[in-house]
């Protein structure tokens, strides 16, 4: 007699008030996909040290395999993996895969956008315009271009693209990077999803491929919260945990950092 009592006053302050009856539901939710986007010069291995470290926290985690042929052929894989993720999605992308996710992203299905070391263009914006008012970074010196597509010396991959990485590190980034055609740093944006969705950015402060200063300017353009992290090109080999600590907190998954984000 008292448990049925106790369930009819419980559903009956959930029916007076709607704000505990949504938290409830709210609660419930499950968990956003983190759908993972590599670069130029890179392949979906590139997010090896992150998807263990979401994984552990519970969260489901896809890498999408660019062809990085131009950017409608990535944006349309991209846009692939979304629908085929479970519920809501946080989009990462880095470097090039910034534009890719700004391209992709305006899917209803995704909640948030987090950029890492990455381009952001605007409607009707290339990539490479992003970047003309900067300094030029000394990683494009090391760019090799060979029938139209454009790859990474391994001298540029150890000193201007994973220079805070092993030897051993920077000699896999150079063996398992994917050329990419270079007319596609030309292509206008079509779509700024980084105009309806709350965004993240991870500023890397050595990086020599694309400059901080750019960098710093696209995550304030993009109204981002910013996380600035002393690393190369690829924070995700280096500092993976930082990388994916930023990523839950664009999922909303509580967390406690292992280390303190760096400033300035």
């Amino acid at each position: 007699m008292f448990r049925n009592a106790l369930a009819l006053a419980l559903l009956s302050a959930a029916a007076l008030s709607p704000e505990l009856a949504h938290a409830g539901h709210a609660a419930a939710q499950p968990a956003p996909t983190v759908v993972l986007v590599h670069g130029a010069f890179a392949d979906a291995s590139s997010w090896s040290k992150v998807v263990p470290v979401l994984e552990s926290w519970g969260t489901k985690v896809v890498t999408v395999q660019l062809p990085l042929t131009s950017l409608a052929d990535d944006a349309e894989a991209t846009r692939r993996a979304i629908a085929a993720a479970p519920g809501k999605v946080v989009l990462v992308g880095h470097s090039w895969g910034g534009t890719v996710i700004t391209e992709a992203g305006d899917d209803d299905k995704v909640s948030s956008l987090v950029y890492v070391a990455a381009f952001a263009p605007d409607v009707g914006e290339a990539t490479g315009q992003q970047g003309k008012a900067y300094p030029t970074p000394p990683g494009l010196a090391g760019l090799q271009e060979r029938n139209g597509l454009l790859s990474l010396s391994q001298d540029a991959a150890r000193t201007d693209f994973a220079q805070d990485l092993s030897a051993t590190g920077a000699r896999r980034v150079f063996d398992t990077q994917l050329p990419i055609r270079a007319s596609a740093f030309d292509e206008p944006l079509q779509h700024a999803a980084w105009k309806a969705k709350p965004s993240w950015y991870v500023v890397t402060r050595q990086d020599r491929m694309i400059a901080p200063q750019l960098q710093t300017a696209t995550a304030r353009r993009i109204d981002a919260q910013i996380v600035s992290l002393a690393t190369s090109h690829v924070p995700m080999l280096s500092r993976p945990n930082d990388v994916a600590y930023t990523i839950l907190e664009a999922a909303g998954i509580k967390h406690k950092d292992p280390e303190p984000h760096e400033g300035g």
